[in-house]
């Protein structure tokens, strides 16, 4: 009987190897599809070369669906053909790189964080050719690259001196192998944060040749640890803004002006990474405990470092605020000029933070627009959203009360309130299929259009949208629910 279940076992391997060798070989030859009228239309229209890749990309992705589900046909040409077209619009057009975000996320580490002001994004247009970037237009003498920034950046948080890099972890990175190689740095046990990505804070240190020393507890540690674990080996100690999580209860850890000082009777410089770089107070929108770029600084650390993409509603880079002694010093390390930034960043920066100085980030900065948005305004737009879908739907739509996050890593714990607009298109919990289908047409459009599936529905957050994209939600809204229900129709 054994041997009787073994041998049908095998046969049917044969079988289903057999069938899988049948449907690959029916998928066409790369050069048999191009010299297809097919193949011909399409690089007449996006380019030979594209058209190849485009290709590629769709044979490789058919031959791993067929290897891994035997039984499933492969494509003929006409549906090989519309993956291709899809691929090639997407890749070609600078609406499929929008996203409408609807996630409740403003600033969605998935979905490029900060929605940068349209000045940033004309700057950088304008930055796209030959640009002054390490030249003084009015001298015509080499200048230090970001000088502008620098100059803004001084006067918005008091520091000394600024340097620029691609993103935080690399400040980070810097400071430490700047100022502590083979030194070590003591910070709290509560600190040592992992963030999205894998990025670890022990790792970077160990990457950056800093000897990390703990010291403390996971809640709690007291000033009197750092100051046990102070000896001649010592390089740094440093503060680490908890950006992603909060500890609560029993609790506790020295803040900066506390290290600083203790640094300092010691000769000994504080590093603050605080993260998402606030440099206004969010209290008054309910967000408490985000600490100031400007606080850090004169509460005595020596360098501040923090995202340019996030709470700052920039472009993705790493800002180092501080002394400049400390400053000159990370300029002249040969890593620096590894992670430094181009031009379109710069004029990025710069733009965003000219909106700082005017103190007209409201009106200039989708990020604070949005978090400043009243219940009553986000209420109006979802009424007015809900009176331009089709009469009769076949489920239920409502508008509901919600939370929205900042989101990137920042006030983790701590949400805005909001409406959502709640599509329920089916009572049962076996509607969940269609749901994640009609989700993913959703996506699938161009601009993509992000919202979140909770509680056996679809629900679009308009706080994270932008108010001048609300026209255009709502005709890709009608399009995929009509497509949608044509779909299920004809499936039924």
């Amino acid at each position: 009987m054994r041997l009787r279940h073994s041998n049908r076992n095998a046969n049917l391997r044969v079988f289903m190897d057999s069938e899988t060798s049948n449907q690959l070989r029916k998928l066409p030859s790369i050069s048999d599809f191009l010299e297809s009228d097919a193949g011909k239309t399409l690089s007449q229209e996006f380019g030979k070369g594209l058209t190849k890749l485009a290709l590629n990309t769709c044979l490789h992705s058919a031959r791993e669906t067929i290897r891994n589900n035997p039984g499933t046909p492969a494509p003929d040409n006409a549906a090989l053909q519309h993956r291709i077209t899809a691929n090639l619009t997407r890749w070609t057009n600078p609406e499929a790189r929008r996203v409408l975000n609807a996630t409740g996320i403003l600033l969605h580490t998935g979905l490029g964080r900060a929605p940068m002001s349209a000045a940033a994004s004309q700057a950088m247009v304008s930055a796209s050719g030959s640009t002054p970037v390490e030249i003084d237009p009015l001298t015509g003498k080499r200048s230090i690259r970001g000088e502008y920034c620098e100059r803004m950046l001084k006067q918005l948080t008091g520091c000394e001196a600024v340097i620029v890099v691609n993103n935080n972890a690399a400040a980070t990175f810097l400071i430490l192998n700047t100022i502590a190689e083979n030194k070590e740095v003591i910070i709290s046990r509560g600190q040592l944060i992992e963030i999205g990505g894998s990025y670890r804070l022990p790792d970077v240190m160990n990457q950056s040749r800093a000897l990390m020393k703990e010291v403390g507890t996971t809640n709690r540690t007291h000033l009197s640890d750092y100051h046990k674990a102070i000896n001649e080996a010592t390089g740094a100690l440093i503060h680490v803004h908890t950006s992603n999580f909060r500890i609560r209860g029993f609790c506790g850890t020295p803040d900066v002006q506390e290290l600083a000082k203790l640094a300092h009777k010691h000769h000994l410089p504080l590093i603050a990474d605080i993260g998402s770089g606030a440099l206004i107070d969010l209290q008054p929108l309910g967000i408490p405990d985000e600490p100031l770029v400007q606080e850090a600084i004169s509460n005595g650390a020596d360098l501040v470092c923090f995202s340019g993409d996030k709470l700052l509603g920039g472009p993705q880079c790493g800002i180092i605020c501080g002394s400049r002694k400390w400053i000159d010093q990370i300029r002249s390390n040969s890593f620096t000029r590894m992670f430094r930034i181009g031009k379109l960043i710069y004029a990025a920066l710069e733009s965003t933070l000219v909106s700082f100085v005017n103190q007209t980030i409201q009106d200039d900065l989708p990020i604070y627009e949005m978090m400043n948005r009243s219940l009553e305004q986000i209420g109006k737009d979802a009424e007015l959203l809900l009176s331009k879908l089709p009469d009769h739907l076949p489920f239920k739509v409502v508008i509901e009360d919600d939370v929205s996050y900042i989101g990137g890593g920042s006030v983790p714990d701590e949400g805005i309130p909001t409406k959502v607009i709640k599509l329920k298109l089916s009572e049962s919990p076996e509607s969940m299929g269609g749901i994640e289908s009609f989700a993913t047409r959703l996506r699938r459009s161009i601009p993509s259009v992000f919202a979140r599936i909770n509680d056996e529905a679809v629900l679009l957050d308009l706080r994270t949208v932008q108010r001048e994209d609300l026209t255009k939600l709502g005709t890709i809204l009608n399009r995929t629910l009509t497509d949608h229900f044509e779909s299920e129709n004809s499936n039924g």
